[in-house]
């Protein structure tokens, strides 16, 4: 079981790991989510906006925050490639535009991946490689094959991983089953002197309900998680304001409870500057500003960045970019 630093703070998390029978009452006796009062507050966040120099810098911490993702089965080398030239410089005309903070890919196109990434045998670029793995989308397969999945993704060059939990155990209650192939997710993260950082993606579109959103945002952190993710992107709804409200919730919570930070990763149908905006206010009024970091908030997006670079451009110059200005991607 992992080790839950409680210095200084009045909860012993430990507990609630030491069985199922522990583990359900605990997370079965977080506070409930009040689903009217939840979307309402999401609604209501949502119509804050920021103007001029603000919305200026919140644009490039946008673009510093994105994964920048492919995870198609038409993947290829090439497409991988040009994704990674992108993340590294997303406006190859200002070179004042920052880089993505990674570029998330299929296991065996990490290589490819970190190839373009280096020069010269060393990484030219802060840009990180995240690996999709366990079986992802759908998490189905022995645990042996998804620790082994992990292994590679790390040996190849991934920096992070982001890993699926079991919907159908989580579901059907055995929480305990989930928590400790989490962690073992995350020992195997480790592979040698190399050590990638663990996302645990819930897909919050099977989970049914916010009470269960909160639910596994608790386990995961508890788990030893570095960042909850919400989806795949694969199914609908994928990324919410709501949902991610809950989770930046139980991720402030868990800091007062434990002293630890973990990370928040929306992911799916983020395609606007609008969009990625109020997520950043939802993330400074619920969690707080020690969240607004590409080490502790990310967006799962492929075209979210087309739009952030032809808003910059905009701001910049006073006038939209054409159609083809940017890739698309």
């Amino acid at each position: 079981m992992p080790t839950i630093s409680t210095q200084g703070v009045g909860w012993d998390l430990s507990d609630a790991t030491r069985s199922d029978a522990a583990l359900r009452r605990f997370l079965h006796g977080l506070p409930g989510v009040d689903q009217v009062g939840a979307e309402a507050r999401a609604a209501a966040l949502g119509t804050r906006s920021i103007k001029t120099t603000a919305k200026a810098q919140a644009i490039d911490l946008a673009i510093r925050m994105v994964d920048l993702t492919t995870l198609e089965g038409q993947d290829t080398p090439g497409k991988v490639r040009a994704l990674a030239s992108k993340a590294m410089r997303p406006d190859p005309t200002d070179p004042t535009c920052p880089a993505t903070a990674a570029v998330c890919v299929y296991p065996d196109l990490v290589g490819v991946a970190k190839e373009t990434l280096t020069d010269g045998g060393r990484r030219d670029s802060d840009v990180h490689i995240a690996a999709v793995a366990t079986a992802f989308p759908s998490g189905r397969a022995a645990l042996d094959i998804k620790l082994a999945d992990t292994a590679d993704a790390v040996e190849a060059g991934a920096d992070e991983i982001d890993m699926v939990i079991d919907r159908g155990a989580f579901l059907a209650g055995r929480y305990l089953q989930v928590l400790e192939e989490i962690v073992a997710v995350r020992e195997a993260c480790t592979q040698g002197e190399r050590s990638a950082h663990l996302k645990v993606i819930f897909e919050t579109g099977e989970l049914r309900t916010y009470d269960n959103v909160r639910r596994a945002s608790w386990l995961a952190m508890m788990a030893g998680g570095h960042f909850i993710k919400t989806s795949t992107g694969k199914v609908q709804p994928a990324a919410t304001l709501p949902v991610t409200m809950i989770m930046l919730e139980a991720v402030r919570d868990f800091r007062e409870a434990t002293g630890q930070m973990v990370g928040v990763k929306p992911a799916g149908g983020i395609r606007s500057t609008k969009d990625a905006i109020k997520y950043l206010v939802m993330v400074n009024e619920v969690a707080g500003p020690d969240w607004l970091d590409p080490d502790w908030f990310r967006f799962g997006a492929s075209t979210l960045l087309n739009d952030l670079l032809m808003q910059r451009t905009k701001m910049r110059t006073g006038r939209y970019s054409g159609p083809d200005y940017v890739t698309l991607d």
